[in-house]
């Protein structure tokens, strides 16, 4: 039983215990059954008229909870149109108290997210507009007196981003050719002329407008400028280039040179009238010093004969260079002759350059071939030993590669050029080949020598005998190895054996000598008639050093 009903229960037992009450009241006082009835109507009327006002109360309290209902129904029901969302849906047993609150609750949520997405969207709408002033755009396309939905504010925040990148793009990139056309403009020694360019150069950055057009006439200008500078930079360097070769044509001394030092730095317009007077003040000294300025050039030009690798019938078909007669004409002669030349090497300079490279790589390599044959190269205790060693590994594998690559350019300038690419009048390639062939040459004459060499000295140790010949480094002495030392026994108990001790031979060292002695007397002393009889010396020295000066060399000796 619920606790209302318990209530109304209570509330009927108290209105019977109070009408009992009553009843007592109305018997002790004596008051007559009429006038008895008259006080129970009066208690009925006044407890139903109570009662009558409490239910209509309550009954305009459900009205007012219906009205409220489907009010907030209707509004809500418009709210969830206009935010695209699904319908309210009732939860079903609820009554109508709790139904109206929670319609009134989802209500005033969807309220404040109408809010919310209008405030948005007038935030937007503003920071769309300026953006668009700025860059010169038109303004996104959207009402805004609709709410907007979820999807459309977030592609509007994303058009905003992306605007707002390009804003910033475009202002750096117009910092930058900003700054670049001021340095323009300054080296050029040039001020703005036309409004644009004012704008650009004196006005406030964020009040430029930074549209594409104006983007695009932006780099126009700096195009034009850079331009304009670098033919100013190509006129002044062709007039340095004037300018050093004459000087040193001339031989003219440092101190006027570096009168000059400021203007050949710089390419200003003053840099520029500058080197151009210094340029004719030149060309009329080189006209009253021809001879000087022409054997100047004729030294350059065997330069570059050199770095172009010409022969020498090349280099005497260029008939004016031996010409005595010094005129303004054969000095032009020259002139076109250089500048034939370095326009030649300039166009196959990666091929000359290569050449050259090889030639020093070779002269190296040839270099540390010889040392590698030198013995003393073992004394060096400071490393150098492995670096030259590793050097001419490299050398050794490097220098073919070189070769390939210098073939394949060959192999391109000989087929723009029409004619062999020689090399002081040989080919380069042929070259190449002969000096490799010549290495190879060489190398075998020099293992031919020293085996050759080796051979006859083995013989004549086993023929004589030698010295001991102990090396600066190694002593020889203390334990013997056995099998050093049965070499030398059995060289001793062969039958038919004698050896023949020259009297120049140094004495054993102490320990070998002792082991040969013992060695010497355990033998069987028992010598074939007619053979050559020496008596035992302590002078006799047997050494392993007498038949191999190292051990790969004493490795290979027979054991008769």
């Amino acid at each position: 039983m619920r606790r209302s009903e318990v209530l109304a229960s209570e509330s009927v037992a108290c209105l019977n215990k109070a009408l009992g009450r009553l009843k007592d009241i109305w018997e002790e006082i004596g008051i007559p059954e009429d006038q008895r009835l008259q006080r129970t109507e009066v208690v009925k009327k006044h407890i139903k008229g109570l009662l009558d006002m409490m239910i209509a109360e309550e009954e305009n309290l459900r009205k007012r909870l219906m009205s409220s209902i489907e009010m907030c129904r209707k509004e809500l029901d418009s709210l969830c149109g206009e935010l695209h969302l699904p319908p309210f849906e009732e939860e079903e047993g609820s009554t109508m108290l709790q139904l109206e609150k929670d319609i009134r609750t989802r209500l005033e949520v969807m309220m404040k997210q109408k809010s919310q997405r209008m405030q948005e969207l007038k935030t937007l709408q503003e920071q769309d507009q300026e953006l668009c002033d700025i860059l010169c755009t038109s303004s996104y396309s959207i009402d805004y007196n609709v709410v907007p939905t979820l999807e459309e504010l977030e592609t509007f925040r994303k058009h905003i981003a992306g605007l707002t990148a390009e804003k910033e793009r475009r202002h750096k990139e117009f910092v930058g050719i900003k700054k670049q056309i001021i340095l323009c403009m300054e080296e050029l020694e040039q001020l703005p002329d036309t409004s644009f360019e004012r704008d650009v150069v004196c006005e406030d950055e964020d009040a430029f407008c930074l549209s594409k057009e104006n983007i695009k006439a932006l780099k126009l200008l700096l195009n034009q400028l850079e331009d304009r500078k670098a033919e100013n930079e190509a006129v002044c360097n062709a007039y340095r280039r004037q300018i050093q070769e004459l000087w040193d044509r001339l031989q003219i001394p440092e101190e006027q040179r570096d009168a000059l030092s400021e203007h050949m730095i710089s390419s200003k317009k003053k840099n520029m009238e500058a080197l151009e007077a210094e340029v004719q003040r030149l060309e009329q000294l080189k006209l009253e010093n021809l001879r000087s300025v022409i054997e100047a050039i004729r030294a350059e030009l065997a330069s570059l004969w050199d770095k172009c690798f010409l022969s020498k019938m090349e280099r005497q078909a260029f008939t004016p260079y031996y010409d005595e007669n010094f005129t303004e004409d054969l000095l032009k002669l020259h002139d076109a002759e250089v500048m034939r030349l370095k326009q030649h090497f300039e166009d196959h300079k990666e091929l000359f350059e290569g050449v050259h490279r090889w030639e020093e790589s070779w002269q190296l390599f040839l270099e540390l071939e010889k040392r590698a044959t030198d013995p003393s190269r073992f004394n060096n205790r400071g490393g150098n030993l492995l670096k030259e060693e590793k050097q001419r590994a490299d050398l050794q594998k490097n220098l073919p590669k070189l070769e390939k690559i210098l073939k394949a350019q060959i192999d391109v300038w000989e087929q723009e050029q029409g004619r062999e690419f020689l090399v002081n009048g040989q080919k380069f390639l042929r070259f190449v080949e002969e000096q490799w062939e010549l290495h190879r040459t060489e190398k075998e004459r020099e293992r031919m020598e020293r085996q050759m060499k080796k051979s006859k000295q083995i013989e004549e140790d086993m023929m004589y005998g030698t010295a001991v010949r102990t090396p600066s480094k190694r002593r020889l002495g203390g334990n013997n190895t056995p099998g050093k030392t049965r070499k030398v026994t059995i060289l001793l108990t062969m039958p038919g054996f004698s050896l023949r001790t020259p009297q120049r031979t140094k004495p054993l060292h102490g320990g070998l000598l002792e082991r040969n002695k013992e060695n010497i007397a355990q033998t069987p002393r028992t010598i074939p008639s007619g053979a050559l009889r020496t008596k035992a010396s302590p002078q006799c020295n047997f050494s392993i050093n007498s038949v191999a000066s190292t051990y790969s060399e004493f490795a290979v000796i027979p054991v008769f």
